[in-house]
Order: structure tokens, then C-alpha cells, then sequence
């Protein structure tokens, strides 16, 4: 749909609650249509809460001392995979901090063994790595790349994200590099970061449009105590922020669809966490297509503490999935079969 930043950021004003459910049923048909009834389920290993950057916002960031740091062996990740296959699901989502730690040999070894084993789709989420370390991935099998670029905002993003070693990021080159590489790309946003006008979440969306995704991740920012941004954000807000709310997620996630009718949209675990009840549930019903069941060993998961008090945290494996496909089927959804890939891309390649 031809939205323009100022009708999205209308939108994104919006809090007439007739005009609201409009937008839902508006979203909600478009993924019908596009992406149709399947939810595709992507099993979530969190392979280290090393970083070595001072992200504003997360958790882990490098200073946080008060978390247990871990890695996972290469025979637990692939224990994890193999598990994610007899589930049923078609892909899997090896995500960590930062961590140079890991040697691009040792993911490179990893994804091969997978693919080897597997007919999983293997998506990485490791931050920002080099390009030589990309080609690597790509070549030895990864099928997907997520790198969210948080907020289109740069003055904004580089004050939530310090350089590393004077260099300044760039994600979106970043993003540009992997498509020339032949990833499938993924990025998204925070909702409610502070600082962040309702102007430059318009200018995000659009970005989503601009940037082609075929994955879009969006969710509400959620304070860690252990975080340079949780001072600023006892401060009082300005007029113009947006807040970080369930019903600004859902309308991000709305609008998100309406923008990027074929991409895959996942249902968070930080919608999830606003609203333990039925989150996921409302996100599916406005635009998403995808759910991200956490299949990490609860030894580790607990570690991996992006924000705090995250959803299904004590949840294992079998509970978490069984609890998630029990929840596609009640609301008139069904699991999706396969890899999930867009279904755009899907009739490209048949021609």
C-alpha cells in the first residue's frame, strides 16, 4: 500500500479506537492475502550473551557485570537443531551478542554441520560482522541474515549505539551488503526508545519499504535496570515521544504490513512479555505471519537477558511448542510447513 510517511505517522497518532480497528482488519486482510494462513515457526538458540559493545538499550552490553556469561558448544547447538527439526519447524535462528569470541572457522563449522544434518533454513543474528566473515557464513551454507537498524534516526542511533573502536556503525550497508551476498535480510526497530519522535518511526516504516526486507522484526523497547538508557528514561517525556506501549506495537506492526505486504512478520516475545495473555495472539491478528519459539536450554536462556522478565523465560522446549502451535490453532490459524522463505522471492525463483 502507497502510504506516505505522513499518512503512516498520522497512523501512528492515531487513538480513535474505530479509525484503529480499521487498521487491523486493513492489515490483517493484506496478510491474507499475501502471506496467507500459515504461522512459520522459527526455533530461537541463543548461542552466547557475549558482547562486546555498549548498546544503550540491551542487557548484555559489554559493562553489564551482574549477568553469567556463556557460550554454547557446537555438539549443544547442533543437540538444539536437531531438536527444532523433529518439532516440525523449517528453520532455525542461531542469535548471540557481539561476540568475536566466536571465530568465523567455528560458525562456519556449525552452520555445515546443520545443513549437513538438517534441511533446516539456518537465519543468523551475530550484530556486525565483517564482510569477509558474511561471505563466509553465506558460503557455508546460512540461508538468512537479521541486523536490526533500531531506529533510522542516526543522531539517535549513535547515541544508543557507541562505536566500537571509533568506527562508526553503518547497518544499513551492512543490510546492502548481505542482499548483494544473496541473504534473505531482516531488520526492524524498537517502539518507545527514548528520543524517538512519532516523525522518524514514520521515516523507519518507510525505510522497511525502501530497503525491500523480506523479514521485519518490531517490538516494544523495555527498560534494563543495567542500561545507560534507564536513568534517561525517568526523565520527563517529551510531548512528541513515542511511547513504548502494546498499542503502538500493534499499530507499527499494522502499518508494517500495509507497507511490506510479502515480508515475513514475526509476533515478538517483547509483545509477548507486554501481554502475557494473548500478545502474540493480537500481533498475528494484525499483520504477523511468524512466531519465534525459544528453544535455548534453560540453563543458558535465563542469561540472555536483553530486558528483563521475558515471556515463556522458564518455559522449556516441548512446553513452548507445544503451548505455541495450541495457540495458532485456537485463534483459526495453522502451523506453516517448510522453510518459510518470502513468498515473493518463492515465485521469482519459479520462473
Amino acid at each position: 500500500m502507497e502510504l506516505s510517511i505522513a499518512s503512516i505517522e498520522r497512523w501512528l497518532r492515531t487513538e480513535d479506537e474505530l479509525e484503529l480497528q480499521d487498521l487491523w482488519l486493513k492489515a490483517n486482510k493484506v496478510r491474507q492475502t499475501e502471506v496467507g494462513e500459515e504461522v512459520h515457526l522459527r526455533g530461537l538458540i541463543e548461542i552466547s550473551n557475549y558482547c562486546s559493545r555498549q548498546c544503550g538499550y540491551c542487557g548484555i552490553n559489554v559493562s553489564n557485570s551482574k549477568i553469567i556469561r556463556y557460550r554454547m558448544s557446537k555438539t549443544e547447538i547442533i543437540e538444539c537443531a536437531h531438536k527444532a527439526k523433529k518439532f516440525g519447524y523449517g528453520t532455525i535462528v542461531l542469535q548471540s551478542g557481539e561476540d568475536y569470541g566466536i571465530a568465523q572457522k567455528e560458525i562456519v563449522k556449525i552452520i555445515r554441520q546443520i545443513k549437513h544434518e538438517t534441511d533446516l533454513a539456518i537465519t543468523l543474528s551475530l550484530g556486525e560482522r565483517s564482510f569477509a566473515d558474511l561471505l563466509a557464513f553465506k558460503k557455508a551454507g546460512a540461508d538468512r541474515y537479521l541486523i536490526r537498524f533500531e531506529t533510522s534516526d542516526k543522531k539517535l542511533f549513535h547515541k544508543i549505539h557507541p562505536p566500537l573502536q571509533n568506527k562508526l556503525s553503518d547497518r544499513i550497508k551492512i543490510l546492502y551488503e548481505l542482499r548483494s551476498l544473496g541473504y534473505e535480510i531482516g531488520s526492524g526497530v524498537m517502539i518507545g526508545i527514548p528520543g524517538q519522535t512519532y516523525k522518524s518511526l514514520a521515516e523507519d516504516i518507510n525505510l522497511f519499504r525502501v530497503l525491500d526486507l523480506d523479514m521485519i522484526g518490531v517490538g516494544p523497547y523495555i527498560l534494563h535496570p543495567e542500561t545507560d538508557l534507564a536513568k534517561e528514561y525517568k526523565k520527563p517525556i517529551n510531548v512528541d515521544q513515542v511511547p513504548n506501549s502494546e498499542s503502538m506495537t500493534y499499530k507499527v506492526l499494522a502499518l508494517t504490513r500495509l507497507v511490506c505486504p510479502t515480508a515475513n512478520i514475526p509476533s515478538t516475545t517483547a509483545l509477548a512479555t507486554l501481554n502475557k495473555k494473548n500478545g502474540r495472539e493480537l500481533g498475528l491478528s494484525r499483520g504477523a505471519n511468524v512466531i519465534m519459539p525459544n528453544i535455548t536450554p534453560l540453563k543458558y536462556r535465563v542469561n540472555y537477558e536483553i530486558y528483563p522478565n521475558k515471556a515463556c523465560l522458564f518455559e522449556n522446549a516441548e512446553d513452548c511448542n507445544c503451548c505455541i502451535k495450541n495457540r495458532i490453532e485456537i485463534i483459526g490459524r495453522k502451523v506453516g510447513k517448510g522453510k518459510g522463505e518470502r513468498k515473493s522471492h518463492l515465485k521469482i525463483s519459479s520462473n
